[in-house]
């Protein structure tokens, strides 16, 4: 009987990462799968000292973004899921871990979804799936709720929908124990956030920084947005401890409120003391000033316009944003610019 189990039949139906049973100490098995990329960065130090018995799954290939003591705690268990997967042998690795909760960062594919379901069946107790606001494609009625019906577009979006509606199935069907958690673009120090042009490439921020032309798609009025990695790993935490609200449910994770491209672009102008100049131009004009890859980038996010509603979060799960969209942009570009010797006048905190 695993340390979950064992709760159960004591009678206590919240989840915590630490209890004793005859003055025998207990520490449930939570195991990240991806858990050294940018959720999980900030989600693995909270399950720790939560008092979770903490494994992370990962290719052993980097780093966390933000380093803290709590890693010490933390046991690292070496796999690259594509080979093993390939090998027909995550599963059973996973399965060898023990573990009563497993929260996977890093599933795209339906198969993946599929295998590892199947083989978790019966022996876990709460699975929890990172999904994305993309599921929903086009922007319709915003903000967008979670009972809006799917309309994905891209291999990206299409393939978590998939997964999003497989979870769904088998939770209906078999019981399985899942929860999914739809974040928008995460953001966080060590890695560039979507741009007031909805692409990655930082001179955006250097320009606005200076008081320079930022010319615009279309009128700047299409949509991002973002949500914090530290906001993230906050709600996953949550869905943990309200397992009974979570587990057969999806839920947006992102900020209090999205952000026009225009309204984006002045809010970090204004923090550079500079009033945004702005451009704009028709999206087939547009798109023929930059390279194909921020154009595709941008094209991706004008056209989903992301806009989610955290209502549900809130009411089922506790859920509060630290961070609002500019206050996430902010802590990652401070983070860039000391990071590549960069020199802003700015003396201003977002809101």
């Amino acid at each position: 009987m695993n340390s979950i189990q064992i709760n159960i039949v004591l009678g206590n139906d919240r989840l915590h990462g630490l209890f004793s049973i005859n003055k025998v100490i207990i520490k449930m098995k939570v195991i990240v799968i991806g858990g050294t990329g940018h959720i999980g960065t900030y989600l693995i130090p909270k399950l720790v000292t939560a008092n979770y018995n903490v494994i992370c799954v990962s290719r052993q290939k980097r780093n966390p973004y933000v380093l803290h003591r709590a890693w010490k705690d933390v046991t690292h268990v070496t796999i690259d899921r594509v080979t093993a997967e390939k090998q027909g042998t995550f599963a059973t690795q996973l399965i060898d871990l023990k573990g009563d909760i497993v929260i996977d960062l890093i599933c795209f594919t339906l198969e993946s979804a599929v295998v590892l379901a199947e083989a978790l069946m019966g022996k876990i107790q709460h699975f929890l799936h990172c999904g994305t606001m993309w599921v929903h494609g086009h922007s319709e009625k915003i903000p967008t709720n979670e009972e809006q019906k799917r309309k994905p577009f891209g291999s990206y979006g299409i393939n978590k929908e998939k997964i999003e509606t497989y979870f769904h199935s088998i939770h209906q069907k078999d019981g399985f124990p899942v929860t999914i958690l739809h974040p928008g673009h995460i953001t966080g120090p060590g890695w560039l956030p979507i741009n007031p042009v909805g692409n990655l490439n930082p001179e955006i921020f250097l320009r606005l920084a200076k008081g320079e032309v930022v010319i615009l798609p279309n009128l700047g009025m299409e949509s991002v947005h973002h949500v914090h990695a530290d906001d993230v790993a906050q709600a996953f935490m949550k869905a943990i401890e309200n397992r009974q609200n979570s587990i057969g449910e999806s839920f947006h994770v992102v900020s209090e409120q999205a952000l026009t491209l225009r309204g984006y672009a002045e809010g970090v102008a204004e923090w550079f003391n500079q009033k945004a100049n702005l451009d704009f131009l028709a999206w087939d004009e547009w798109r023929k000033k930059v390279n194909q890859r921020d154009a595709e980038l941008t094209w991706d996010h004008i056209a989903h316009s992301a806009s989610g509603s955290i209502l549900k979060a809130k009411r089922l799960l506790n859920y509060k944003p630290r961070y609002s969209s500019l206050q996430a942009v902010q802590e990652s570009i401070e983070h860039y610019f000391e990071k590549e010797g960069i020199i802003t006048k700015h003396n201003k905190k977002l809101s």
